[in-house]
């Protein structure tokens, strides 16, 4: 966490009541990993953070209030997904690592927020303006600079023509990227091994991208 942090009275808190203030934040993050996020209770986060639920309410109104800042911090985070496309070429053998290395990337960011990102997804279903905003961002880290790199590609020549706009191929790429993260179980269900979703994530991503078949050798 950068910059000032104050409670909620205005007051600006010291170093040991940021570092309270970022323990209730962890062990918050931790019960979204077992329990529905409306129902956790001040009570239980201030518990398991060893302290109690006067001292939350000094740097939150309420669980909600937290949950916001852990996806804000997210969504800070997810800034540097931007790097595994931007730079990136989408030709021969060059081309396929990219686009494994954005599988590779993506998934890792999203099994390690998993727990935040299926609450700010539930909130952005709902209709949460805050929630939407949230997921608009973490999305378009991916999705803007990856519709430059399919509008570049089509420029050049690079890229097979294909009817749809850059924007809403490359946004649903992404989304596609996201929902087969957070749903491995679902599709192991199905019968996809969990092995064979990572090649077929990167080949779908390549084929999207450029239209082409990839060269893997």
């Amino acid at each position: 966490m950068t910059g000032q942090v104050t409670t909620v009275d205005g007051r600006v808190a010291g170093r040991r009541g940021q570092a309270t203030r970022q323990k209730l934040l962890d062990c918050l993050g931790k019960m979204l990993g077992s329990a529905p996020y409306r129902d956790v209770k001040v009570i239980d986060v201030a518990r398991k953070a060893g302290t109690s639920p006067a001292t939350f309410y000094q740097y939150f109104p309420d669980v909600e209030a937290a949950v916001l800042e852990i996806a804000e911090e997210t969504l800070r985070e997810s800034a540097g997904l931007s790097e595994l496309v931007e730079g990136r070429t989408w030709a021969g053998k060059a081309g396929w690592r990219t686009a494994e290395d954005l599988v590779d990337g993506f998934v890792a960011f999203w099994r390690k927020h998993d727990a935040i990102l299926r609450v700010i997804d539930l909130g952005a279903a709902e209709g949460d303006r805050r929630f939407v905003r949230i997921r608009t961002r973490v999305q378009g880290a991916v999705a803007k600079p990856l519709a430059d790199s399919i509008d570049e590609l089509r420029t050049r020549g690079r890229a097979t023509e294909q009817t749809a706009p850059p924007v809403a191929l490359a946004g649903s790429l992404v989304t596609m990227l996201a929902a087969v993260t957070a749903q491995p179980k679902s599709l192991q269900a199905l019968g996809a091994k969990q092995a064979d979703l990572r090649p077929a994530l990167a080949l779908l991503l390549y084929l999207g991208v450029t239209g082409r078949k990839p060269t893997t050798r």
